[in-house]
């Protein structure tokens, strides 16, 4: 027979309040410095963040939807190109332009301090 015990050792490995399906950035992170300026973008697993506004960020999968080539973001047109084949998208992640035929899956940002939290 075997036995489990709880005890408060296995609790102080948790942290309260953090979601296991929630990315967290580092705004003060050199490989995120780019976010710093409206305009600027990151990528962060299979996840690009962008800044399109003082305040305002976005995250989309950063994968097109056509061949999984890994896309940029352009402020100056106002979306997200893909190198590979043209599909763009907007920052939504609604296809503008083909071949792509599927939109991109969008994240939620919340930003607290120096940090977003993309879930």
């Amino acid at each position: 027979v075997l036995f489990s015990s709880c005890s408060d050792d296995d609790e102080d490995n948790e942290q309260p309040n953090s979601d296991p399906n929630e990315i967290v950035i580092d705004l003060n992170q050199a490989e995120f410095a780019d976010l710093g300026a409206v305009g600027g973008y990151a990528y962060k697993d299979n996840i690009i963040v962008f800044r399109t506004g003082n305040e305002n960020y976005m995250a989309l999968s950063k994968l097109c939807t056509h061949s999984q080539c890994t896309i940029t973001y352009s402020h100056s047109d106002g979306d997200l190109p893909c190198p590979c084949h043209g599909s763009r998208f907007n920052t939504n992640g609604a296809v503008t332009n083909g071949p792509a035929q599927t939109n991109l899956k969008s994240y939620s940002v919340k930003k607290e301090g120096n940090t977003l939290k993309i879930s």
